[in-house]
């Protein structure tokens, strides 16, 4: 049976479209079942049908014409009980529905199993047999076994857009496509696919005639991809850090190495056309990377291959040639992965937002879009690119969504939710300089979070009242090695100094799980339980003690610091991070360095720390609750994990009345505690944080403005009633419709109707 699986599953595979995969399918299983007829039936979500979409044993007239309704039937039977149907006599069952002209009469036994993904049923398999009797267990393993991987392939297929043309080809629609939002916004625009430069592996050896026009051929390529770099780098200069421009100067210093120039006219010089030449004198470069121990040399090997496959790109007789940009399109860069040499194949102000097969909100490309100020969605897992290049797109930044050749009525939702949106935006800048104060006069601090010294001009501009959370590890994952302590003292004076006197919240270095650094490699089964955040640094005290002594250095200056530490999971770490911050001040005030001691706070992420609560708060100054990780440990949840990141869902009862109790031991123990992730970035609830005391939040800039508009349109008794009402309910679907009814109740349903 396993081998029949596997060359069914090969031949499927294989397949050049859809309808003949579905085809193969139902003749191989008929032939390996020995029966008399295998039908395959798709759902066709938006007619509630199901339809027959391939037959080996019926009638193929029927092929796309047969629709039963979603209840209707054996087949119906099927989708609907979500298990196998076994039947000896298909026509005596209390369900059987007759259907005229496809040439079932005659037959008697039955075996019918769904094809289900990410709990949806996507359709139905049926096997049918002239005999009277039941499918063997054997059989019915078969039968389950090819229908679980033909889901697969059609699921993949429903994604594409392939099953809607093939379900419904006279009907133009658009079906979401889900990823991970990796920067907010919502664009409509056009598809620009980046593509694959030139293979080095696959130049085939060549001799020359001409070596003299084969160098000159060299030299105008190594000069035209010069000048690619130089104009990218300028292009790039306004939205980039200036460790990531520096990247564009790598690539220009390995471009004029004299000893890869040397090598590959050497090459020319024996005999060798320029591409076999340069592929030789750029492979041996990157097989010694590869073979070093160095992780950082390693990575360079990428570097070097990358740089390879442009310059070869301009030796082919026709180089492949990038998606034509013309001018006035808004462009969406659309790539499995993407580099900020893609990034700078488009003009600035024709790249109107980044989708990415892979990755995920913290991906540094998601972190470059943050800082452009465009629209990112990441993670949407395995897609067929090539056909969408130069169709249009909807993307969807807050949902994380991408919509591909929508249709008029969804292009002009969306066109309204864009002007709705700009208009919010224009009437929220009113809000600005006013203070985060219920109508009752309560104020509750509300700040910003930042990552780059590039946020900080948003972060001032959206009208908070300081930085919430200043995540220092992205300034160590867009750099080639660790920086050094002078180096992070003049990044974190500049972000203290740019705030000051409000407070700074600065967290220490928190790498693991999906952060990583490129010149640190660390390879673990299981990275979000495995060497992160607190557990890392107190591992490294060097790396720990220079970041330390570079924050109190910058906030002697200015002593608006406050300090986080991050992933606390014991009051062990919590004592030992105090310990090391004591022997940095003393180190300090020996060598010299004027220093302020800041305020100190951990970071509540994990369960073990939320119920050690009260003991971690008295030996801080404050707590802080990082949503996003508390929520995703809570539920068991992977958000970046696209077969179960619909689970993952901050407002779940279980978080709410952990939140609760976190705040309970801050307000015992004289503590403020401080809440920052996605969920203090939604209106409704903050609304709902607000009633559960907690005492300050921290958002995104672009969402700054909206959770001070919800929380200056209620009063604090009505936050607390609403808190009340969300401790007592069942499930987040519930909670959200709480928080939406509130919402609208306040005068704020633009918010509710932007969010959908």
């Amino acid at each position: 049976m396993l081998e029949t699986l596997r060359r069914i599953v090969q031949q499927v595979s294989a397949a050049p479209d859809l309808p003949s995969a579905l085809a193969i399918t139902v003749n191989q299983i008929r032939d390996a079942m020995r029966v008399a007829a295998c039908t395959i039936y798709l759902a066709d979500e938006d007619n509630r049908e199901l339809v027959l979409m391939a037959t080996a044993g019926l009638n193929p007239q029927a092929v796309g014409r047969v629709r039963l309704d979603r209840r209707q039937g054996l087949v119906g039977l099927v989708a609907e009980r979500q298990e196998p149907l076994n039947l000896e006599d298909a026509s005596r069952h209390p369900r059987f529905h007759p259907v005229g002209d496809i040439g079932e009469e005659g037959y008697h036994a039955l075996l019918g199993v769904p094809l289900i993904q990410y709990r949806r049923v996507l359709g139905v398999v049926l096997v049918q047999h002239t005999t009277i009797r039941h499918f063997a267990s054997e059989e019915v393993a078969f039968l389950v076994t090819v229908a679980a991987q033909l889901a697969s392939i059609l699921n993949h297929a429903i994604l594409s857009g392939a099953t809607q043309e093939l379900l419904n080809p006279l009907v133009s629609g658009s079906r979401a496509l889900q990823g991970v939002a990796g920067a907010p916004g919502v664009v409509i625009g056009t598809v620009a696919i980046p593509h694959l430069m030139a293979d080095l592996g696959d130049v085939p050896d060549r001799p020359t005639l001409n070596p003299t026009a084969e160098e000159a051929g060299f030299q105008a390529a190594i000069a035209t991809v010069e000048r690619e770099l130089r104009e990218a780098s300028d292009r790039l200069a306004p939205y980039l850090p200036p460790t990531e421009q520096a990247l564009f100067t790598v690539y220009r210093m390995m471009l004029g190495s004299d000893s890869l120039l040397g090598e590959t006219r050497a090459g020319i010089q024996a005999g060798q056309w320029a591409p076999a030449a340069w592929r030789d004198a750029v492979l041996a470069r990157v097989r010694l990377l590869e073979q070093a121990a160095d992780p950082y040399l390693s990575a360079r090997a990428e570097d070097i291959r990358d740089l390879g496959r442009r310059v070869l790109n301009h030796l082919r007789a026709a180089p492949i040639q990038p998606t034509p940009i013309m001018a006035g399109e808004r462009w969406v860069l659309v790539a499995e992965e993407m580099s900020v040499a893609h990034l700078a194949a488009i003009p600035t102000e024709q790249l109107a937002a980044i989708v990415c097969l892979r990755g995920s909100a913290l991906s540094h490309v998601a972190l470059l879009a943050r800082a452009m100020g465009i629209p990112a969605v990441m993670g949407l897992g395995d897609r067929p690119l090539g056909r969408f290049e130069g169709s249009a797109i909807i993307v969807d930044g807050y949902q994380g969504r991408v919509y591909l050749n929508p249709d008029l009525a969804l292009r002009a939702e969306y066109q309204q939710l864009i002007t709705t949106e700009a208009e919010l935006s224009a009437g929220l800048q009113e809000l600005r300089e006013l203070p985060t104060t219920t109508q009752d006069g309560y104020h509750i601090p509300l700040y910003a979070k930042a990552g780059l010294l590039t946020d900080i001009a948003a972060a001032r501009d959206c009208g908070a009242e300081g930085i919430g959370l200043y995540r220092t590890e992205f300034a160590f994952m867009v750099r080639e090695s660790f920086p050094s302590e002078e180096e992070q003292y003049q990044a974190y004076r500049q972000m203290l100094a740019a705030f000051a006197p409000q407070p700074v919240v600065m967290r220490t270095l928190d790498i693991g799980g999906d952060k990583t650094l490129p010149y640190f490699a660390i390879q673990e089964n299981n990275p979000f339980l495995g060497w992160r955040g607190m557990r890392f640094t107190l591992d490294h005290p060097d790396i720990f003690l220079t970041q330390l002594r570079a924050m109190l250095r910058a906030n002697a200056e200015w002593n608006n610091l406050r300090l986080l530490f991050p992933m606390i999971t014991t009051v062990e770490e919590v004592d030992e991070a105090l310990r090391l911050l004591e022997q940095a001040h003393e180190e300090l005030l020996a060598d010299g360095w004027p220093t302020a001691r800041p305020q100190v706070g951990v970071m509540i992420e994990v369960p073990s720390a939320a119920w050690q609560a009260g003991q971690l708060a008295r030996r801080v100054d404050f707590l802080s609750v990082g949503t996003n990780d508390l929520t995703q440990y809570l539920l068991a949840v992977d958000r970046d994990n696209a077969r179960v990141a619909g689970l993952y869902d901050n407002l779940h009862p279980a978080l709410l009345k952990t939140v609760a109790y976190i705040v309970e031991q801050g307000r015992v123990t004289g503590r403020p505690v401080n809440l920052c992730g996605e969920m203090a970035a939604d209106p409704g609830a903050a609304v709902l944080l607000l009633g559960m005391g907690v005492d300050s939040l921290s958002a995104g800039p672009a969402s700054v403005p909206r959770v001070k508009w919800a929380i200056r349109s209620v009063t604090l008794a009505q936050a607390r009633n609403l808190a009340v009402q969300a401790l007592e309910l069942d499930t987040a679907r519930q909670v959200r419709c709480l928080l939406d009814e509130a919402l609208h109740q306040a005068g704020l349903g633009e918010i509710v109707h932007q969010r959908d």
